[in-house]
């Protein structure tokens, strides 16, 4: 599945559209700025996964800080079963400049 632009994100989420969300950067940084993700930190996904079986098959959006943390954990949960995989193009770093 295609990324997802910092742009669609923010206005899907304006719109009050509940999308899936895992925030995969340390636990300090979601505290200096979080858009209401599930904080599980890139470190901890593969032993967090079983956690989201609920979401095998609905979108959702991964994210880190500039996009290269996010792309592993896109690469890791599409490997273990899941089929709507998107990666925030940019990271939290374009979200913020919008």
């Amino acid at each position: 599945m295609n990324d997802i632009s910092a742009q669609e994100l923010k206005e899907r989420l304006s719109k009050g559209e509940k999308i899936n969300i895992i925030d995969v950067r340390e636990p300090y940084e979601f505290e200096e700025y979080n858009i209401g993700a599930v904080l599980v930190p890139l470190g901890d996904l593969q032993s967090r996964i079983d956690d989201f079986d609920d979401w095998m098959d609905e979108e959702v959006v991964v994210h880190c800080r500039s996009g290269a943390r996010s792309a592993a954990a896109k690469s890791f949960m599409a490997q273990n079963g899941f089929t709507k995989v998107r990666s925030l193009l940019g990271g939290i770093l374009a979200y913020q400049e919008l």
